[in-house]
């Protein structure tokens, strides 16, 4: 009884659904259109402005097809991503999923925090003279903005899931405003035709496999959050294609943007440098001042919004006895310190790139063995009780699914190994292909497993 207690879920109830199609799509245009999605469109300049464009389409469209699906799936349960993970890693093997969804979603605020002080660094030194960032003396500007926006977070927190959806009102507006600016000051200095056919030198041309893989890290990394708040929609259509369009929508407006914008730097500087798709920097480069600043600092909270959501409810799973709200705190906490390691490091485009390595590799062969299990193997049909339950269906051995726990693993090593092979690298990255056979595997091993056992 105890256990069962220790392991209890709390399916949303029909009576709390409230998020209507504007608040789905606001919240997934709002998770996207930030300050991380510009550096990403930037990192993929390297392709050249139409490759960059194809792999921003194909790796968004292939992973938002996902994230439709495991909305689906926190709609119809009501339950978030990491405790419907239970179904396939086992009640106590969830802290898994859990475990990297937290660390994840810790990276993705430090990374918009991080943006975002480099902002406030640059306001800093508008008002106050400080050095900016990247200056000498400029770490000031830039820790005392890790600061202020840490304690905007918990501000945020503390006021509640109300005081949240206004921020996301409020800087999707802001958003919209700042994407067109820009896109105005953009073409003001070049035209289409020289974006489209500026040639990237070749020490710095990323091949196009390669290019997938980086965005479908980025964008595979909100389908392990999408249940979180599928589980709040009033109808399956708000859960489903609204979750699917702000996503894609606010991918492809903000990545773009990045793409073009770092691609006019290097036309009218003669330079192409990955660290110039900072928003910051591009906006400092293109003249916008001080209130481009602002709302970059406000779109991080935005995204950060969702980024902590989802580390809260991940941290919940693993620590059932704490409450979303103080686990939301912990998570803000946390994720401040997390913020300091670039600072330290000194190099934050190489552990943003590392940080994409870290969720491409761990995130698909996990989506790919939850979607196949609830929708082919339970035909889209989880009992709740299984999920609180000890000795129940979802317990497997001592709460442990073992076997998908290893296939978990092979899915980890083959990335590892084909993401290294020059013809994946060329063509469609190895992402995508390792969910497919991760998928097909995790599917015959189960029906082998039934059959055997019907068999004794």
């Amino acid at each position: 009884m105890d256990n069962q207690k220790h392991y209890r879920v709390r399916p949303i109830p029909a009576e709390e659904r409230n998020l209507g199609k504007w608040d789905m799509f606001a919240t997934w245009f709002g998770a996207n259109a930030n300050n991380g999605t510009w550096y990403i469109g930037g990192i993929i300049a390297a392709c050249g402005m139409i490759g960059g464009l194809w792999a921003l389409l194909i790796a968004s469209i292939l992973s938002y097809i996902f994230l439709s699906f495991i909305s689906f799936m926190g709609y119809k349960t009501g339950l978030s991503t990491t405790t419907l993970s239970r179904a396939t890693f086992g009640i106590r093997g969830s802290i898994i999923p859990s475990m990297i969804n937290f660390i994840m979603f810790m990276g993705w605020t430090a990374v918009n925090t991080f943006i975002a002080a480099t902002s406030l660094s640059f306001i800093f030194h508008s008002f106050f003279g400080w050095p900016v960032y990247g200056q000498a003396g400029g770490n000031k500007g830039l820790i005392v903005g890790i600061l202020i926006m840490s304690a905007l977070h918990i501000m945020s927190i503390i006021s509640g899931q109300k005081s949240v959806r206004i921020i996301e009102r409020i800087g999707i507006l802001l958003v919209i405003f700042f994407v067109l600016w820009e896109g105005i000051v953009v073409f003001r200095h070049v035209s289409f035709n020289e974006l489209v056919n500026w040639v990237v030198p070749a020490k710095d041309r990323m091949q196009f496999g390669a290019a997938i893989d980086i965005l479908a890290a980025f964008n595979l990394a909100w389908v392990t959050s999408a249940a979180d708040f599928s589980r709040f929609a009033k109808t399956k259509t708000v859960s489903t294609v609204s979750s699917f369009w702000g996503a894609l929508v606010g991918v492809v407006a903000f990545a773009a943007m990045g793409l073009s914008t770092a691609i006019s730097i290097a036309l009218t500087t003669g330079i192409y440098k990955p660290d110039n798709s900072d928003p910051s920097t591009v906006a400092n480069e293109l003249g916008l001042g001080t209130i481009a600043m602002i709302v970059i600092v406000l779109t991080s909270m935005t995204a950060n919004a969702v980024n902590l959501q989802a580390a809260g409810s991940a941290l919940n799973n693993i620590f059932s006895k704490i409450s979303l709200r103080n686990a939301l705190l912990i998570s803000t906490i946390i994720a401040t310190i997390f913020t300091f390691i670039p600072v330290i490091n000194g190099d934050f485009l190489a552990d943003f790139t590392a940080f994409l390595d870290y969720i491409g590799m761990f995130l698909g062969p996990i989506i790919a063995i939850m979607i196949v299990d609830y929708f082919l193997l339970h035909k889209a049909d989880y009992q709740r009780q299984n999920f609180e339950k000890s000795q129940g269906r979802f317990w497997f051995k001592g709460g442990y699914n073992f076997m998908v726990i290893a296939l978990w693993v092979v899915g980890v090593l083959m990335y590892l190994y084909l993401s290294n092979v020059e013809f994946l690298k060329d063509t469609t990255g190895a992402t995508f292909l390792v969910m497919v056979v991760i998928g097909v595997v995790y599917y015959a091993l189960v029906k082998l497993t039934n059959r055997s056992g019907e068999a004794q």
